[in-house]
């Protein structure tokens, strides 16, 4: 996997894991679905993602 892939797939996966946990365990977990909605925007507007930053020090193929 390329770090492209791993950027749609890691918000995917959290968006798809928080909002059921919001709407059978506790409200609280869509400060999650939020969080990740929120990074997705800024990194549009900035051109910079946390993560990408983190799979590229691992080692991660661009």
């Amino acid at each position: 996997m390329t770090i492209k892939d791993i950027l749609r797939l890691v918000p995917g996966i959290m968006i798809l894991v928080s909002v059921p946990l919001g709407i059978y365990q506790n409200k609280w977990w869509f400060a999650l679905t939020m969080f990740v909605g929120l990074n997705l925007l800024q990194s549009a507007f900035t051109k910079w993602c946390l993560l990408e930053d983190i799979l590229r020090k691992l080692g991660i193929p661009e």
